[in-house]
Parts: C-alpha cells; structure tokens; sequence
C-alpha cells in the first residue's frame, strides 16, 4: 500500500486496486468460522474466553487471561461478531490482549516508556510547515491549543520544529514524562504504544487518554496534513473513507483497552 501522503496524488484507479486487492486477499485467507457460542469464565480473579467450550489461547499458547470482566466481554462481542470467516485484522481488542499477556518481544514497563519518550522527538504535532502558509496557519491554528494543553497539564516543555531533524526535547521534558508514563500498567502501556502507532504523536495519545480529545478529534488532528492535501487535489473515494474508518477503529478500540486496563482519572506523576 502506498503511503497516505503519497496516496492523495494517485490516480484513483491506482489507489482503488491496491485498496481492493489487499482487502479481497484479507477475506480469502481468512479461516471460516468453526464455532457457534462464545462464553467467558473467570479463573483465580482472571477471565477466560471460551468457544463452544474450548478455551481461547494466545498465538505463544498460552490460555488467554483477560484481567476483567468488562474488558472480556468487549473480546467475546469482537468474536461473535465475526461471519462466515474470522477476521483478525479488525480484531484490536482480541489482538491487544494477545500482545499483553504473550510480550513476544520481551519488553517490560521501563522499555516501554523509554520508546514513547523517545517518540516525542518526531511527534507529528511538533512538525511544522512554513510553505504553503495556509498549511502552516491551519497547523498553527489547530495543533497549538492541544500543544499548549499538552505542555500545562504534565507541567513541561515542548517546542515546535520547521525543521526536518525535529525538535530538541529537555532532558527535563523526558524525565517528566518518563515518570507519568510509569505509572502506568504493562497492559496499560500495550494499548498507549497501539494508539502512539497509530496517530504517530504522543501528545495526541495522552490528550485521547486522558480524554481531553474525543478519538476523532485526534484521529482528525493526526491527519491535518492529509486532509490539507485531499481539500486541494480532491479525495479518493472510498479508498480514503476505508483509511479514516479503519484508524479510528484502531484508535478507539486501544484507547478503550487502555481504560479496561487502568484508572480512567489517572493524575500525572511529577
């Protein structure tokens, strides 16, 4: 698939095959369906899915554990929602959980919050553009008031860079943000790293966390430039839609997994 930024200028023909063959050879690889019921049980404060009795295991083998209810219950509706075939790639809960418990890269808490602070040196929100100057005025516009939010609510500071090596972020800066970010759970972090992914910011994964932004306003602001750009060179249809639904799809379903998994009023530790 081509990059978004890329993919605005493309010929829509372009664009609509490569969209539509990734998305027909997704439904016929994808395994039919073998089971009817899908069921939870709780093991030692821990829950288990079931289908049709089988427990559920993770790609490693291990018995998927899910730490709550409400969290198991959002897996069991992601799996009977499935039809004649399982598509895991819109599975983000089921696959959330699957990171969590199984780690396949062995990463800790620590590890984690070093990849995030490092993030923040290439966060989209801190990439400015002085030509064309409606972009850079938009950008200005739109992105400052989450920047200003972002810098008084975890009480540090983050400049802005039109520059391509990006802006310099205080080793202060880091440290504070480092502490914030451990507090958190193993699983907590899992859903943040899955949202940072996805919106490529940081600051726009903390303002959804902490749900100073609704998931579309940071899905929006995360894809400024792209909208820019499809204002003056015209959109893709349905290409461009399936790119804007599957995102906020992937956004939603880790901010949700981040709140099953942790405090919904979590204060900064500074």
């Amino acid at each position: 698939m081509f990059p978004l930024r890329v993919r605005a200028f493309l010929p829509f023909k372009v664009t609509w095959d490569c969209t539509f063959s990734i998305l027909t050879k997704r439904r016929l690889h994808a395994p039919k369906r073998f089971y009817k019921n899908v069921t939870i049980t709780e093991s030692n404060g821990l829950f288990e899915i079931n289908l049709d009795g089988r427990k559920l295991m993770t790609p490693l083998g291990k018995v998927l554990q899910v730490p709550n209810e409400t969290l198991a219950v959002a897996v069991v509706t992601e799996w009977e929602t499935q039809d004649k075939h399982i598509e895991r790639q819109s599975m983000h809960l089921t696959g959330l959980c699957n990171t969590a418990q199984d780690n396949p890269l062995g990463r800790t808490k620590e590890t984690l919050s070093d990849i995030f602070v490092g993030f923040l040196e290439s966060d989209t929100i801190c990439f400015r553009h002085d030509d064309p100057l409606e972009l850079a005025d938009l950008q200005q516009n739109e992105w400052d008031p989450i920047l200003k939010w972002f810098c008084q609510r975890y009480a540090l500071q983050v400049e802005t860079s039109h520059s391509i090596s990006g802006p310099v972020v205080l080793n202060e800066t880091k440290e504070i943000l480092l502490r914030h970010l451990l507090s958190y759970t193993f699983w907590e972090l899992t859903g943040i790293h899955y949202v940072v992914e996805a919106l490529k910011s940081v600051i726009l994964t903390l303002g959804v966390i902490d749900r100073h932004l609704s998931v579309e306003q940071a899905v929006s602001l995360s894809r400024l430039e792209l909208e820019f750009q499809i204002s003056k060179w015209g959109n893709v249809e349905w290409a461009h839609d399936v790119d804007l639904v599957d995102l906020r799809s992937r956004v939603a379903a880790a901010v949700f997994f981040t709140h099953c998994c942790g405090f919904s009023d979590r204060k900064s530790v500074v």
